[in-house]
């Protein structure tokens, strides 16, 4: 079965790396202008087929994988429908499902198949263990097979969904709000003026993986995120979600509502931590050894992020257990810094009293809640321009150490990762 990529990006290329090195001739197409640069990148790959069109890809090949971006594949999907016909299988490399499979079914003849795919994992992420999600949305149960017996080359663990719905549902938890999260921590500290590992608030283990999950989010386009948060028909009211969890306890925080503030965290806990595997995914030798910065005097705080998280899962009936089931590296650590934290009565103590009483700590968690609300903002009101603006200045902000924080965030999901393997 040849395979025909149609947008050799980050994404796109390691796909045509991957399958190439199974033995199957992959032809490829980006944009004019990077056609030379990729021929660069595989002229010693005989199997890797750089075309001048779309149209010549589409001729060759059997599986067409869509790896452009999500606001572009209706557009890329009408222009190319002329050239696709009865014995394709299609599909897309969109972090969202439902505009990728509209566009299909919209564009496409009823007898082209449709079974599309997800790896849940960035470009610089060795594909091997990570979580691929395949759904046979308008295929025969053979010829799936077969595409099974294609992607099994990549050596992720493959989860099947039934449909679009399904999958984006679960994106909107895994990915969009994880994302949030993370870049209000990092807008946060732009905010502030602070960087956070010269900063001794954030001294803790746990602030150091938050820390390298920060400056991995940042370290790839903001069109990857900004794409799953506009596009995702679910991803709005969760982020919305939580961003009144986090407004309903950094005000209980503020007014130092302590039998309140407990309450609802303990409620919050025993909700979602009833389905605890039994052993954490986090320890302090493991969260300090990929550290950005040395051993440094522990300073409490509020790990409001956390608290946040964990009480939007509540409200939401999510059980982030379920949902690891199609795990993104950022999202399968969120999960193992939430139990660590929620898990330990002592730090969770220590965490909601700083949260109330430590006035030296407030700054920080009042620039976290006011980038928590602004990033919800920007989702709700579908504000692509001020997604790419917050996010880019953010980056600016965290460029010195970006890359460092990409490189041993690496290292810590494989390590954790072969661990449990």
């Amino acid at each position: 079965m040849n395979i025909g990529i149609i947008g050799l990006g980050d994404m796109g290329q390691l796909y045509a790396h991957s399958f190439s090195k199974a033995g199957y001739q992959v032809f490829g197409c980006d944009l004019p202008e990077n056609a030379e640069s990729l021929s660069h990148i595989f002229e010693d790959n005989d199997l890797v087929n750089i075309c001048k069109s779309s149209k010549e890809v589409i001729e060759n090949s059997v599986y067409l994988i869509f790896s452009v971006e999500t606001n572009k594949i209706e557009s890329v999907v009408r222009e190319l429908a002329p050239y696709v016909r009865k014995g394709h299988i299609v599909a897309g490399q969109t972090s969202v499902k439902n505009p990728e499979v509209r566009a299909f079914k919209k564009y496409l003849n009823d007898d082209v198949d449709i079974a599309t795919l997800h790896s849940l994992h960035g470009p610089h992420v060795n594909p091997k263990g990570q979580t691929l999600v395949a759904i046979p949305e308008r295929i025969s149960s053979e010829r799936f097979k077969e595409v099974l017996g294609v992607l099994s080359c990549m050596e992720s663990k493959i989860e099947v969904l039934d449909s679009a719905d399904v999958h984006d549902k679960m994106m909107a938890d895994i990915q969009v709000v994880t994302h949030i999260g993370f870049e209000s921590i990092g807008t946060s500290f732009m905010h502030r003026g602070i960087f956070p590992w010269e900063s001794r608030l954030h001294s803790s283990g746990l602030d150091n993986v938050k820390l390298l999950l920060t400056l991995r989010i940042y370290s790839y386009k903001h069109h990857v995120y900004e794409g799953m948060a506009m596009q995702n028909p679910f991803s709005k009211q969760d982020v919305r979600a939580y961003a009144k969890a986090e407004n309903d306890i950094f005000g209980l925080m503020i007014s130092e509502s302590k039998d309140e503030l407990y309450k609802l965290i303990l409620e919050a806990k025993e909700k979602v931590f009833k389905g605890f595997p039994g052993s954490l995914m986090l320890n302090d030798e493991l969260m300090r050894e990929f550290s950005l910065y040395p051993p440094r005097e522990h300073k409490a705080n509020s790990h409001l992020s956390l608290l946040a998280m964990v009480l939007t899962w509540a409200r939401l009936g999510t059980s982030p257990y379920d949902n690891l089931i199609c795990q993104t590296p950022p999202f399968k650590l969120r999960v193992g810094m939430a139990e660590y934290l929620f898990l330990n009565d002592e730090l969770l103590q220590e965490s909601l009293e700083a949260a109330l009483f430590d006035k030296s700590i407030r700054m920080d968690d009042l620039a976290f809640h006011t980038s928590v609300q602004e990033w919800a903002h920007i989702v709700e009101s579908g504000d692509q321009k001020g997604y790419s603006s917050h996010f880019e200045r953010t980056k600016a902000f965290l460029a010195d150490r970006l890359e460092e924080g990409r490189r041993l965030s690496s290292m810590l999901i494989e390590r954790i990762n072969n661990e449990a393997g």
